[in-house]
Parts: structure tokens; C-alpha cells; sequence
């Protein structure tokens, strides 16, 4: 397995970087598009036993990423936002015209997809495209992300000794604080790329406490993705990225740090 997590890791990295480099608006917009669409199908999946959620409503949101630049972007968040009372009318006539086959169960996972999975994605977009130096800082939302995981899950699985918690019993309270120093050290390493490399002026305390809230925030994320799987009660949910599980498992705590991210981003 752990073979598996490196292999696929050492393929993925670097497409996901060339693309997120490299690509432009509409790349990227497209990109994210794609993650959102395989995201929302598995968690949509997972709940196929607890309830119908509504897909087509959660797909055409997932899709509708790859337009987001044809916003203007000084009211691109206000359409964001709009977003969920939409769909909370379009899920709730669905309900109507079904003559109740679709429940109000049915109806919370739908949006509950939607917020989690589209709208929360949809803020890697506007970092990049509507921050000062969004395309340079939007790294550090990564780094906090990946720092967390790949430090947490090689000294939790090598030093921890006390469990943190049953929602996922692998976790250690050693892991979860080397994922924080982890995420710290890579984030302060990437400020002094940014500084010397990119002429910016980052403050390294601000990068550090602000690492802290996203590292502490990405491991919430992580153990909230994996009580909604132990409610759906599946390990993964999909196998689509060996040695990882699905698209869903591999950006779970990327995506859940992404609104916070882009607040605390626009005082750098």
C-alpha cells in the first residue's frame, strides 16, 4: 500500500503542478471542473444507502466551474453565494414534482454535496485569479494541505502512541502535531521562496500562524471526511487513485481549507 501511495503520488504531483503552474484561467477552471465532477459522483455514491440524492442538480453545479471565469471578478462571490439558495429552490421543486418519491433527506445531501464539494473548490479559483499574486500564493494552501497529511502519516504511523480519536483510529496525537510543524516548515520554506525568488514582502510570522489555523483546519476536514465515511460505512470512496482511494479521499482536506484560506490570504 504504501508503495502504491508513492507511485501514484509521484505521477499525480506533477501533472497537478504542470496544470496549476502553467495553465491559465480556463485550464484551470476546467481542471477543477473535472475534480468536482469525480468528487461529487463518489460522495453522492457513499450515500446510496442512507438516502436518493438529487445528481443531476449536484452535476451541473460541479460543471458549471469550468464557466466561473466568465464572471466579472468583483461579483464573482455574491454569484457564489447565490448558488445555494438556487439550488435549494431547484432541489425543493424536484421534491414537488416527484410527488414525494424525493424527501427532504434526499434533498440536504444533494446540497450538503454541493457546499462542500463545489463551493468550497470554487475558492481555489478565486485565490488564483482574484488575489494580488494569487497564482504564487495559492501554493500555500497546498503545502499546509500536503505538509499536514505527509507529515502527519509518517510520524503518526512510525512515533504516535496515543490514539486521538475513534472517528479514525489510525490517527495519534503525535501525528496530528507533526503534521503541524510539518506543514509550518514547508510554508516557511516556501516564504522564503517567495521572498527572494518572487520579490514579495511575506511577513514569516503571519506565515506561520497562518500555516497553524490551515494545518489545524485541514486535519478538521480530514477527520470530517472520515465520519461521513464511517456513516456510509465505506473505507475509501472509490479506488480511482491507487494507494489513496478516490478523488474525494486524496482533496478532502484541500478543499475543506480553501474558504478559510482565501481570507486569511487577502492580509498577506
Amino acid at each position: 500500500m504504501n508503495i502504491k501511495r508513492v507511485l501514484s503520488g509521484s505521477i499525480l504531483f506533477p501533472i497537478f503542478a504542470i496544470i496549476f503552474v502553467f495553465g491559465n484561467k480556463y485550464v484551470i477552471d476546467v481542471f477543477l471542473s473535472v475534480i468536482a465532477l469525480l468528487s461529487i459522483h463518489e460522495f453522492y455514491k457513499a450515500f446510496e444507502k442512507k438516502a436518493n440524492p438529487i445528481r443531476w442538480v449536484g452535476y451541473i453545479a460541479a460543471i458549471s466551474i469550468a464557466f466561473i471565469h466568465v464572471i466579472p471578478l468583483d461579483i464573482r462571490l455574491p454569484i457564489i453565494g447565490a448558488i445555494v439558495p438556487i439550488s435549494i429552490m431547484i432541489l425543493l421543486a424536484e421534491v414537488i414534482l416527484s410527488n414525494m418519491k424525493r424527501n427532504i433527506s434526499d434533498v440536504a445531501i444533494t446540497l450538503f454535496g454541493i457546499c462542500y464539494i463545489v463551493i468550497f473548490l470554487l475558492f481555489a479559483s478565486i485565490i488564483r485569479e482574484s488575489l494580488e499574486n494569487g497564482r504564487i500564493i495559492v501554493w500555500y494552501v497546498f503545502f499546509a494541505a500536503w505538509g499536514t497529511d505527509i507529515f502527519a502519516y509518517a510520524i503518526g504511523r512510525h512515533c504516535g502512541k496515543h490514539k486521538f480519536t475513534d472517528i479514525s483510529p489510525n490517527k495519534t496525537l503525535e501525528g496530528c502535531i507533526a503534521g503541524i510543524l510539518g506543514a509550518v516548515l514547508m510554508n516557511i520554506v516556501y516564504t522564503v521562496v517567495c521572498n527572494q525568488v518572487f520579490g514579495l514582502d511575506i511577513s514569516y510570522v503571519y506565515a506561520i500562524f497562518m500555516t497553524i489555523v490551515l494545518s489545524i483546519t485541514s486535519q478538521i476536514g480530514d477527520l470530517a471526511a472520515s465520519s461521513i465515511k464511517r456513516y456510509c460505512e465505506i473505507k475509501d470512496y472509490s479506488n480511482l487513485i491507487p494507494g489513496h482511494g478516490g478523488m474525494l479521499d486524496r482533496i478532502d482536506s484541500v478543499i475543506f481549507i480553501l474558504p478559510f484560506a482565501y481570507f486569511l490570504l487577502t492580509l498577506i
